[in-house]
C-alpha cells in the first residue's frame, strides 16, 4: 500500500475535540522545536479556540497522509493583492516526504484563485546568535522563491511580544 499524501480545506469532521486537539498538540510541539530559545514559554504557540476558529474561517490548509493530518499553513488575505501564509508546520515523523513544499505551493495556488498576486511571509529569528532550525527555513524559503524584502526587530512590528522573549529578535518579511 503506498501513501497517499494530500492538502485540503478544512471539513466537519476537522472540528472535533480530538481533531483539534491532534493539529493544536502538532502546531506546537513544531514551534517548540523551531523556535527553542527564541521563548521563554513552551507549547502557546496557538489554543484551541484559535485553531478551531481558523478551521471554521477555512484559514488552515490541511496535509493529510492517510487520513491523517501531517501538517498544516495558515493563509491569510491582506488587501487587495497581497495574501500572507503562517504557522507552517510539517510533522517531524513524516519530514522529508513533502509536506511542507505540497503546503506552501496549495496556499500559492488558493491565493492566486482569490486573485493575490504576492504572498507574504515572516521569519522570526535571534538577534545576536543562529538558531539552525531558523537557518534552514530562511534557506528553504529561498529555494522556494521567497525573497526578503526588510528586516526589524521584532519591538517594531509586535512590541506585545518582547515580554515573552528569552532573547533579542528580528522579524524578516
Amino acid at each position: 500500500m503506498s501513501n497517499r499524501l494530500t492538502c485540503r480545506r478544512p471539513s466537519e469532521a476537522d472540528l472535533t475535540d480530538d481533531a483539534v486537539g491532534h493539529l493544536v498538540d502538532l502546531i506546537n510541539r513544531v514551534y517548540d522545536e523551531a523556535e527553542s530559545g527564541l521563548w521563554r514559554r513552551l507549547g502557546t504557540r496557538t489554543t484551541r479556540d484559535q485553531v478551531r476558529q481558523l478551521l471554521k474561517d477555512k484559514r488552515l490548509i490541511l496535509a493529510d497522509l492517510n487520513g491523517t493530518i501531517v501538517g498544516s499553513v495558515n493563509v491569510n488575505l491582506m488587501g487587495e493583492r497581497i495574501a500572507e501564509f503562517g504557522m507552517l508546520v510539517a510533522d517531524p515523523d513524516h519530514r522529508g516526504v513533502g509536506i511542507g513544499s505540497m503546503l506552501v505551493k496549495a496556499a500559492e495556488d488558493w491565493a492566486r484563485s482569490m486573485n493575490r498576486e504576492t504572498m507574504r511571509l515572516e521569519l522570526l529569528t535571534p538577534r545576536s546568535w543562529t538558531h539552525p532550525s531558523k537557518e534552514f527555513v530562511r534557506a528553504w524559503y529561498t529555494r522556494l522563491g521567497y525573497i526578503p524584502q526588510f528586516t526589524e526587530p521584532l519591538e517594531n512590528t509586535h512590541p506585545e511580544l518582547v515580554g515573552e522573549l528569552a532573547t533579542e529578535c528580528d522579524f524578516t518579511v
